[in-house]
C-alpha cells in the first residue's frame, strides 16, 4: 500500500456490486483487498482492473460461512496496511420458495453468509480501526437490500429477514462505536441488474420486475458503488447509523 492511499476491504468484491465498488474506490484513491469464494478468474480480473487505475489490490479467498477464513482474510489485509474501511457486500440468495417449503439447511446457509459473516467481519474491523484498540478510526458500510423492508413475499422471505437483521446490526454497531472513530452506515439496493438473480434461479428477474420501480428500470452496480464510495468519503463525516435506500423510488 502506498503511503497516501488508505486501505479498504470489500467482501464479495470480485463481481457485481462488489467489483464495481472496488474499482470505484480504486479510482477515488483507495487501495483494496477483495474477498472471493471460488472464482479465481473473476478475482484476477478485479485485481487487474484496480491496478490499471493505479491502486494496490489483493484478492483473498474466504468463505463467509467460515470464521477461520474471515480471520485469515483480515490477517491478509494486515500484511498490506492499516485497514480504514470495510464494505460487507458478500451475500447469497436461494431459489424462490414460500416459507412453508423451506428447510432448516436453506435458512441456516442464508444467515451464515448474509448475517453472521458480515457481523464477524465487522468484529475484525472494529478490533483494528477503533480508537479503543489503538486504531485510527475508519468506515464500515454494510450492504443490505430493499427486501429488508419489503419482505419479499412469495420469493425469499428468509433472504429479506437476513438483511433485516443486518439493518438492525448496522444501527446498533453505529451507536456502539461512534465515539471510537468509526462511522457505520448501510446501503439498501433495490432491483439491481446483477448475476445474483441467476444464482437464485431467476436470471431475468431484474428486467421482469422493472415495472415495479417508479423509475421503470433496474439499477446498475455503478449506482450502488457511487453511494458506497460517498459513505467512505470525508463528505459523509456526519452520517452515522444511516441506511440509504438506492432503489429507484421503490
Amino acid at each position: 500500500m502506498s503511503a497516501t492511499r488508505p486501505l479498504a476491504l470489500v467482501t464479495g468484491g470480485t463481481r457485481g456490486i462488489g467489483r464495481a465498488t472496488a474499482t470505484a474506490l480504486a479510482a477515488n484513491g483507495w487501495d483494496l483487498v477483495v474477498s472471493f469464494r471460488a472464482d479465481d478468474v473473476a478475482a484476477a480480473e478485479t485485481v487487474r482492473a484496480c491496478e490499471v487505475i493505479g491502486a494496490t489490490c489483493a484478492a483473498i479467498r474466504a468463505d463467509m460461512r467460515s470464521e477461520s477464513d474471515i480471520e485469515a482474510l483480515f490477517a491478509g489485509a494486515d500484511a498490506i496496511g492499516p485497514l480504514r474501511a470495510l464494505i460487507t457486500n458478500a451475500g447469497i440468495v436461494a431459489p424462490k420458495l414460500r416459507v412453508d417449503e423451506y428447510t432448516a439447511e436453506r435458512i441456516r446457509d442464508l444467515f451464515e453468509v448474509n448475517t453472521i459473516g458480515p457481523m464477524l467481519c465487522c468484529r475484525e474491523a472494529v478490533r483494528r480501526m477503533s480508537t479503543r484498540h489503538g486504531g485510527p478510526g475508519g468506515r464500515i458500510v454494510n450492504v443490505s437490500s430493499a427486501a429488508a423492508r419489503l419482505g419479499s413475499p412469495g420469493e425469499y422471505v428468509d433472504y429479506a429477514a437476513s438483511k433485516g437483521a443486518i439493518d438492525s446490526f448496522t444501527i446498533g454497531l453505529a451507536k456502539e462505536v461512534a465515539d471510537e472513530g468509526i462511522l457505520v452506515n448501510g446501503v439498501r439496493p433495490g432491483i439491481i441488474d446483477t448475476e445474483i438473480h441467476a444464482s437464485g434461479g431467476q436470471p431475468d428477474r431484474a428486467q421482469r420486475l422493472a415495472h415495479l420501480v417508479p423509475l421503470q428500470r433496474p439499477g446498475t452496480v455503478d449506482e450502488i458503488a457511487a453511494v458506497i464510495v460517498f459513505l467512505c468519503s470525508d463528505a459523509a463525516s456526519y452520517l452515522c447509523g444511516s441506511i440509504i435506500d438506492v432503489a429507484g423510488g421503490r
